[in-house]
């Protein structure tokens, strides 16, 4: 199964933590739990099929080499992305935080100079730090364009104090999620397959979701039996399926900035499909046709970065060829 199909998949059981949390939010569940409770369900699904894949103890031993490498980026990764994701809830509905998180994009190709790609050299295979793509990036500003125009729709019912609360928190996540996960290929350097990478991110990253779960229950009390069993079903179908499959995607292109770049781009798949669980299992309203254009826009800007490094990927192999 290819790259971008794996994507495109895991941005449908992605769109499931849009939904869910949008769920929670309106029957009043607090944030801390629905982010908590997922990477704290998500532990024996992962460990039941680590171990039943005899993989278990090389991850054990990979995790005790590289401790201080394993807790900095799970905690990027994973508590620096969908802390402030949930948090986001309680101010913008599921798809328009779908919306908005497509500007990853935009984040992960800032990120490129921190990380080194395979290119041709005339001594042969080299690693070579990433450069910005910025031939690439005027598809960025379609992107932009259309979360402003979903955003300038919302920022007509609420204050904007509000509108900032919802935004500010995903665009933290945008730099989190790439920058984590792709510092922990690099420490795995293939050595460890997707189910074993999000096991460890999740076992890293665990101390820090205890620690909030013991806040919120303090705070805020323990949680409903609902938002327990939504919590469930996100850490199933989001943090086990989603994460699972866009980590085996990323890790068929490892190395290749602009493949990886494509199939990053496949996650604007999650507004549709957010949208949809919204509209269906929520019975909320439909967006305005501002706001459609909106996700137009970020739809086309995402295929058109897509397309863009694709192209650039077949003429770099034509030249090396």
């Amino acid at each position: 199964m290819g790259p971008i199909l794996l994507g495109i998949l895991a941005a449908f059981f992605f769109a499931f933590t849009f939904v869910l949390n949008q769920s929670m939010e309106l029957s009043g569940g607090s944030w801390i739990w629905s982010a908590s409770l997922r990477y704290i369900f998500m532990v024996p699904f992962l460990l039941a099929i680590v171990m039943a894949r005899k993989n278990l103890r090389p991850l054990l031993q990979h995790i005790k080499e590289n401790p201080y490498s394993w807790f900095l980026w799970s905690f990027i990764g994973f508590v620096l992305f969908y802390a402030p994701l949930t948090y986001a809830a309680a101010y913008s509905p599921g798809w328009l935080i779908a919306g908005t998180w497509q500007i990853t994009i935009i984040s992960g190709a800032f990120l490129s100079p921190f990380f080194y790609e395979t290119k041709q050299t005339n001594d042969g295979l080299a690693a070579v730090r990433a450069k910005i793509p910025f031939k690439g990036l005027w598809m960025s500003i379609v992107i932009l364009l259309g979360i402003m125009l979903m955003q300038i729709e919302h920022a007509k019912q609420i204050p904007l104090r509000l509108v900032l609360l919802g935004v500010i928190p995903v665009l933290i996540a945008s730099f989190a999620y790439p920058l984590g996960n792709r510092k922990m290929m690099e420490v795995a350097n293939g050595s460890l397959d997707a189910y074993q990478r999000v096991l460890g991110m999740t076992l890293a990253s665990l101390p820090f979701w205890l620690i909030l779960a013991g806040f919120g229950f303090v705070t805020e009390g323990a949680p409903s039996m609902s938002q327990s069993l939504q919590s469930l079903l996100v850490a199933i179908t989001s943090g086990v399926i989603a994460t699972v499959l866009f980590f085996k995607a990323t890790d068929l292109v490892r190395g290749n900035m602009a493949q990886l770049a494509g199939v990053e781009a496949t996650q604007s798949m999650e507004v549709l499909f957010a949208l949809a669980g919204e509209y269906l299992i929520l019975s909320m309203p439909l967006p305005s046709p501002l706001s459609w254009a909106g996700i137009v826009f970020v739809m086309l800007g995402m295929a058109f970065h897509s397309y863009y490094t694709l192209r650039r990927e077949d003429e770099s192999m034509k030249i090396n060829a």
